[in-house]
């Protein structure tokens, strides 16, 4: 069995370590801007397009049909031109 002076350094360690966490933790000023969290928080890029695409089809659905024409010519034009 561990010698209790063992024991209590590495109980000091240990409680040391976890003011430090606690410290570093109230710190950390949190936005309450919900944009300045989400930045840089995804990092899987072909996923977050997807996203995107899931969103986009999403808001098109509701949208009269002659809209949505609209919107499909007006990607495949700015598409023929490099945009």
């Amino acid at each position: 069995m561990l010698d209790e002076a063992i024991l209590e350094r590495r109980l000091a360690i240990i409680e040391q370590e976890i003011a430090n966490l606690k410290r570093q933790s109230e710190s950390k000023s949190i936005s309450s801007n919900w944009l300045d969290r989400l930045i840089g928080s995804i990092s899987d890029k072909s996923a977050f397009l997807e996203a995107l695409e899931y969103g986009r089809a999403f808001r098109q659905a509701d949208k009269p049909k002659d809209d949505r024409q609209k919107i499909t010519d007006n990607k495949t034009i700015a598409n023929i031109e490099g945009r």
